[in-house]
């Protein structure tokens, strides 16, 4: 339930900034260090990679290669200039711990500014926003930039409504898997954070089966092969981003590219560079934990601190836990800071905000960033090497709009900025 607030307060004294960027993950970062360095005055609010420091497991690598793994600033602050700076050396697959120190280290450099407190309610203003803050200060902003993150957005299927928060939980709902050991645990899903997932609960000492729909899972092997280095065809194949198969990669890096497909087609090809897959590294770590294909759970039935599963097999089993590694499904009405009435003046589609150049929502003004953005902009959204394109496109577009009388504003929508 939402709560109501209020911004009548006398006490209340409102500060007013040009842009306000919600969130410290990737997206907000990259976006806030590309707003400052265009002298665009700009307030963050949240906690540097709050999401991946407390709904990530401790142990998980980056399924990104590295090339695609850098957050996006104006010049440089690369994970080459971080590991450099740390006095590390390079590693193949970068761990969950190192990503989340390179992100506080680009967060002091790029954004030393940042304010920790939560923003609890954004409300439309008669001249652009007013936004809550949790100690009860409150901020103007023309432009207000959400770059939340998915944390508010993990699909839980309704299977499992009735089942205690012991007994299921959701792979977001977890930093480490230390509280596992010697229990039997059924891991729901068939990507890579159910695969690693299954992983890390087996080295922590839990019996693990994972069980997935589709009728085999999918690993990234072949990608490698084809990405080496040494392959002369390797730029034509794949953009260096690293979102989709061989040549679809080429439209994924390139939003505008994007647009240009039939909006029919654009699900399925969002599905066809983000299916379900496995990279080939964690293959031997699967090893020792069993895998059911094809099957799916059809129902629980919760018996104090034990969980009878049932499969569309007709198998049962008797378990300790459900881990469920099955996504996020986008639904910015979940946003909890997001008020009532701004939510319903915002166009959606299937819980995407309908955004045009810049970022912008049907609210004049109001920008979401990250995987809300890849209904308009495509599956590159969703990961962190699409922060270059949305921070610059996004700058872009505020400058723009600044510099140009409110009268005389465009309002153009559908296309993409340059």
């Amino acid at each position: 339930m939402r709560r109501a607030f209020s911004f009548s307060s006398e006490s209340m004294k409102p500060t007013d900034v040009h842009v306000v960027v919600i969130g410290a993950g990737p997206y907000g970062l990259a976006a806030a260090a590309h707003l400052r360095a265009a002298r665009v005055e700009t307030a963050v609010f949240g906690r540097v990679m709050e999401f991946w420091k407390n709904q990530m497991p401790a142990g998980m690598l980056l399924r990104s290669r590295w090339d695609a793994s850098h957050i996006a600033a104006p010049v440089g602050l690369t994970l080459n200039e971080y590991y450099e700076a740390a006095g590390l050396e390079q590693e193949k697959q970068v761990s969950l711990e190192k990503f989340i120190d390179y992100g506080a280290w680009f967060q002091r450099v790029a954004v030393p500014e940042l304010d920790p407190r939560r923003v609890v309610r954004v409300e439309k203003a008669a001249e652009g926003f007013q936004l809550l803050l949790e100690d009860g200060s409150a901020f103007r902003s023309r432009h207000v930039v959400v770059a939340a993150g998915i944390g508010s957005f993990a699909y839980r299927p309704a299977t499992f409504d009735d089942a205690p928060p012991h007994l299921v939980s959701h792979s977001a709902d977890h930093c480490n898997f230390r509280g596992f050991e010697a229990k039997a645990v059924i891991v729901v899903g068939g990507g890579q954070s159910a695969i690693e997932s299954a992983a890390l609960l087996h080295e922590n000492g839990a019996e693990v089966e994972l069980i997935a729909r589709a009728p085999s899972i999918r690993w990234l092997h072949r990608r490698e092969i084809l990405n080496h280095e040494r392959n002369p065809f390797r730029r034509l194949l794949f953009h260096p981003t690293d979102v989709g198969p061989p040549f679809l990669t080429q439209i994924s890096a390139r939003p505008e590219w994007f647009q240009c497909i039939p909006a029919p087609w654009r699900p399925w090809f969002a599905h066809r560079c983000i299916r379900p897959a496995g990279a080939a590294w964690l293959k031997p770590r699967l090893a020792p934990v069993k895998i059911t294909v094809g099957t799916a759970i059809v129902s629980v039935e919760p018996s104090a601190d034990r969980l009878s599963v049932n499969l569309n097999d007709g198998s049962k089993r008797c378990i300790d836990h459900v881990l469920l590694a099955t996504g996020y499904r986008v639904d910015i009405s979940r946003y909890p800071f997001l008020g009532p009435e701004l939510i319903e003046s915002i166009r959606c589609i299937n819980g995407y905000p309908d955004l045009s150049l810049g970022f912008e929502s049907s609210v004049p003004g109001l920008h979401f960033l990250g995987a809300p953005a890849a209904w308009n902009f495509g599956p590159l959204m969703r990961f962190v090497s699409g922060t270059a394109y949305s921070a610059r496109a996004l700058t872009r577009f505020v400058i723009f709009q600044s510099s140009v009388p409110s009268r005389a504003r465009p309002l153009a929508r559908g296309k993409v900025a340059p």
